[in-house]
C-alpha cells in the first residue's frame, strides 16, 4: 500500500509556507535601494554590488547542507533567522550613522543573505522527505509562496508608515524582525516524520484544496498590486485579505487529523506500516552523486550555466527593478516590485500541476525562450511593455527556481540534496555579479555623457536589456542540450529496468502497445521515486505512471 502523508506532515507543510512567504526580505531592495543611495552617498556600481551582497552569501550556502544533517530542522531555521536579525538589524540601527562604511554595509547584507539559504534548506528538506510521493507538488506550493515576500514586506511597510523615520529604514526593520518572529512560531512544526500506510484519495484532496487556496491567495496578491496601482484598494485591506489567505491552510492539517480520529473511532484495529523517511529516497548507489564528484559531472556545468543564464538573471533584474523604474520616470516602485512578487508567486506554484499535461501532449513551454522575449520587448520604451515583460519575467524566474528543486534530486539523487542544491545556487551570486556590475557600468556610462549622477531615459538600459535577452538565448540552448542528455540516460535506464523485469524493448517501444510501457504490478514494485522518475522520458511513461497513483 502506498506511503501517505498525516496531518502532522501537513502541519510541517504550513510551517514551510509561511517560512518562505517571509524568506526574501532581500526581494524588497528596489524598493528602498534609491533612497539608501542617496543616504549614504554611493553610485550605482557600489549599490549593485549591495545587491549582489545578498546573493554572495549564498556561496557559502552548502553549510546550511551540512548542518541539516548533524543540527534539528528547527534550529537550522532559526540560525538563519538570526543572521537575517543581524544582518538587517545592525543596518537598521546604523544607517544613519556616517561611521557605517559600505564595506560593512556589503558584509551585513552578506551575512542575511546567507541566513536565507539556511530557512530554504529546511524548507526544501521537510518538503522533498514528507512529501516523497508529491514531492514536486509539495515543493511548488512551498516555494510559491515565496514569491509574495515582496508583497507581504511591501504591504506591512504601507500599512505602517510611521514604524521609522524613513522607508529605508522601515524595510530594514521588518527585514530583520519578521523572520525572528515567524521562525519561533512554526519551530514546533519543522520535523521529519515517519510515513504511514494511509489512502491516497485524502492526500490527493487536500493537496488540490491547498492549491485552490493557494491560487486564491496569488489572485489577491496580483488583485492588490493592480489595485494599489488604481487607488481603489488600500494597503490595510490588501495586508488583512493576504493574512486571512495564508492562516486558512492551517484547516488542512486541523481537518485530517478530525478525519482520522473519526476513522480510529469506527477502526480500532487497522494495522500501520512505518516506512523509514530515510529509505523512501534510496536509489542504486552510482545513481548518487556528491561532493568532488559532483563538479567532474557534465550535467553539473550544463545546468550550472543554463541556471545562471536564465533563472539568475532574472533576479539580477529583479534586482534592479528600482533603477530601472526610477529611469523611466516610473514615481511607485513598490508597485512594480509587487507585481513581479505576484506574478514570481504564479511561476512558482504552477510548473508541477501544468508538467503533467505537457507531458501528455508532448509538448511544453520554454521558460527561458519566454525570459528572452520579455528582455527584447523591454528595447521598447512603453510603460506597458516594462509592466508585461516584469511579470513574464517574474513568472519565470518564479518557475524556473520551482523546478531547480525537483530538478537537483533528479540529476543528481536525494542522499546529498542540501548540499548538492546550495552548491548549485551558488550560480546566483557568479551570475549576479558579472551581469549586475555590467550593467551598472553601462548605466554609469550613460549618466556620466549626461554629466549627472543618474540616468534616464529608456537609453540608460537599452544596451544591458539587448544583451541579457542575448545570455537568455544561449541559456535556452544550454538547457536543450541538458534536456536531451537527461531523456537520453533516463530511458536507457528504464528500459534496462523493464528488461530486468522480463519486458523486450519490442513489447516497450511497440506504438500499437504504449498503454503497456509499465505495467500495472511493476508500478506498485519497489520502484523508489528515483526510478519513477523515468516516467518523464516520454509522456505516455508518465500518464501510465500518474494513472496509477
Amino acid at each position: 500500500m502506498s506511503s501517505s502523508p498525516s496531518s502532522a506532515h501537513w502541519l510541517g507543510l504550513v510551517g514551510t509556507i509561511w517560512l518562505q512567504t517571509i524568506n526574501g526580505p532581500n526581494s524588497d531592495f528596489p524598493v528602498y535601494s534609491s533612497q539608501l543611495k542617496e543616504l549614504k552617498g554611493i553610485s550605482q556600481v557600489q549599490l549593485n554590488f549591495l545587491a549582489f551582497a545578498s546573493d554572495a552569501g549564498k556561496l557559502f550556502g552548502w553549510f546550511s547542507g551540512v548542518a541539516a544533517l548533524y543540527v534539528p530542522l528547527p534550529l537550522v531555521a532559526f540560525v538563519g533567522a538570526c543572521f537575517g536579525l543581524v544582518g538587517y538589524g545592525v543596518q537598521y540601527l546604523l544607517v544613519d550613522s556616517p561611521g557605517l562604511k559600505f564595506w560593512h554595509l556589503f558584509l551585513l547584507t552578506a551575512l542575511a543573505g546567507n541566513g536565507i539559504c539556511w530557512i530554504n534548506t529546511v524548507c526544501f528538506l521537510l518538503s522533498v522527505k514528507n512529501f516523497a510521493s508529491r514531492s514536486r507538488v509539495a515543493v511548488s506550493l512551498a516555494t510559491s509562496y515565496l514569491g509574495l515576500s515582496a508583497k507581504v514586506y511591501t504591504s506591512l511597510a504601507e500599512t505602517m508608515p510611521r514604524l521609522a523615520d524613513s522607508k529605508a529604514k522601515t524595510y530594514l526593520l521588518l527585514n530583520a524582525v519578521v523572520p525572528v518572529i515567524v521562525t519561533v512560531f512554526v519551530a514546533p512544526a519543522l520535523r521529519l516524520f515517519d510515513l504511514k500506510s494511509d489512502s491516497m484519495s485524502s492526500t490527493d484532496t487536500a493537496f488540490l484544496v491547498m492549491f485552490a487556496i493557494t491560487l486564491a491567495t496569488g489572485a489577491c496578491a496580483v488583485v492588490g498590486s493592480i489595485g494599489s496601482t488604481a487607488s481603489w484598494l488600500s494597503s490595510r485591506e490588501q495586508m488583512v485579505s493576504l493574512s486571512v489567505l495564508l492562516a486558512v491552510p492551517i484547516l488542512i492539517p486541523v481537518a485530517l487529523k478530525m478525519n482520522k480520529i473519526g476513522e480510529a473511532k469506527r477502526e480500532k484495529d487497522d494495522a500501520v506500516v512505518v516506512i523509514e523517511v530515510t529509505d523512501l529516497e534510496t536509489t542504486a548507489a552510482e545513481e548518487e552523486v556528491g561532493g568532488l564528484q559532483l563538479l567532474k559531472k557534465p550535467d553539473f556545468w550544463l545546468y550550472f550555466f543554463s541556471y545562471m543564464f536564465s533563472g539568475t538573471l532574472g533576479l539580477v533584474f529583479l534586482n534592479n527593478l528600482g533603477q530601472i523604474a526610477e529611469s523611466r520616470g516610473l514615481g511607485r516602485t513598490s508597485t512594480l516590485v509587487s507585481l513581479s512578487s505576484s506574478f514570481g508567486f504564479f511561476g512558482r506554484l504552477l510548473p508541477s500541476f501544468m508538467d503533467y499535461y505537457s507531458a501528455k501532449s508532448g509538448h511544453s513551454i520554454s521558460r527561458t525562450g519566454s525570459m528572452a522575449c520579455a528582455f527584447f520587448m523591454l528595447l521598447n520604451q512603453g510603460s506597458v511593455f516594462l509592466y508585461a515583460s516584469t511579470a513574464i519575467i517574474g513568472t519565470c524566474t518564479g518557475a524556473m527556481t520551482s523546478v531547480a528543486v525537483s530538478a537537483t534530486i533528479e540529476l543528481f539523487g536525494a542522499k546529498n540534496f542540501a548540499v548538492n542544491h546550495n552548491v548549485l545556487v551558488s550560480n546566483i551570486p557568479v551570475g549576479s555579479l558579472c551581469f549586475g556590475y555590467f550593467s551598472a557600468l553601462l548605466y554609469q556610462r550613460e549618466a556620466s555623457k549626461r554629466g549627472a549622477a543618474t540616468c534616464s531615459g529608456a537609453s540608460c538600459y537599452q544596451a544591458t536589456f539587448a544583451i541579457w535577452g542575448a545570455s537568455c538565448v544561449v541559456g535556452t540552448l544550454l538547457c536543450v542540450v541538458l534536456y536531451v542528455r537527461s531523456r537520453s540516460r533516463l530511458l536507457s535506464y528504464f528500459l534496462a529496468r523493464c528488461s530486468s523485469e522480463g519486458l523486450t524493448t519490442a513489447s516497450i517501444c511497440d506504438d500499437d502497445s504504449k498503454q503497456q510501457w509499465m505495467p500495472y504490478d511493476c508500478m506498485y514494485s519497489s520502484y523508489t521515486s528515483r526510478e519513477k522518475i523515468i516516467c518523464w522520458a516520454h509522456p505516455y511513461m508518465y500518464e501510465r505512471w500518474s494513472e496509477s497513483l
